[in-house]
């Protein structure tokens, strides 16, 4: 059986509108102009230092403090999960995968912490053997070390990963993996320009990508 490696925000999950929330309760402590929806989006998928970076470039704020504004971010998305959604058909794709008997995991570049309780929070933890966060290694994607340490955790048979993003895209060709290029989420460029195995926009269509694959 395969060993199936996810992406997290905006491929299992929809979190954007709770990034954003967490995002301009910082920009509203210092009196400064909320991100909009599509702003926020578009600083997602590096990380969240890189988040706090691209915000604080948008908004005049110091370099000097994007050490202060990452910690709280990070401190209040862990109680902050109420705006993130699990995507259509995902708990089915994951049922049905798991009872065919393949190995589940997530490499996100959220910081481990974060990602740990909002999978708890939207009941999905159980579905995965290993999760590997933005902070859990040295590298982040698109270095392809943390997707390589996934699939090392969860033994052996053949590697696919799903994500949703020009990094997920990097990152699957950079560490030589088949990748399955979920459609709906926050990819910054067009699709058709990604090297993928395969484009899908519903969950429920996953198994079958990943059988044919196998």
């Amino acid at each position: 059986m395969a060993r199936i490696v996810f992406d997290l925000d905006g491929t299992l999950i929809n979190s954007a509108p709770e990034i954003q929330f967490v995002a301009n309760s910082l920009l509203a402590d210092r009196g400064l102009d909320p991100l909009s929806l599509q702003e926020t989006i578009g600083f997602i998928g590096n990380g969240a230092a890189v988040l706090i970076e691209k915000m604080s470039l948008a908004r005049g704020i110091e370099p000097s403090e994007h050490a202060s504004l990452l910690a709280t971010l990070e401190e209040r998305y862990m109680h902050s999960s109420d705006k993130s959604e699990v995507y259509p058909n995902v708990v089915a794709a994951l049922d049905n995968l798991h009872g065919a008997g393949h190995r589940l995991g997530v490499c996100t570049n959220k910081p481990l912490a974060p990602a740990k309780a909002v999978l708890a929070h939207l009941d999905l933890a159980k579905h995965f053997d290993v999760v590997l966060g933005g902070d859990s290694l040295p590298q982040r994607k698109p270095d392809p070390a943390p997707l390589h340490a996934t699939f090392d955790a969860l033994g052996e048979g053949p590697v696919i990963y799903v994500g949703d993003s020009d990094v997920d895209a990097e990152t699957a060709h950079r560490a030589g993996v088949s990748f399955l290029l979920f459609t709906k989420g926050y990819c910054k460029v067009p699709h058709a320009e990604l090297p993928h195995h395969a484009l899908f926009d519903d969950f429920a269509r996953l198994p079958e990508l990943v059988e044919a694959l196998v």
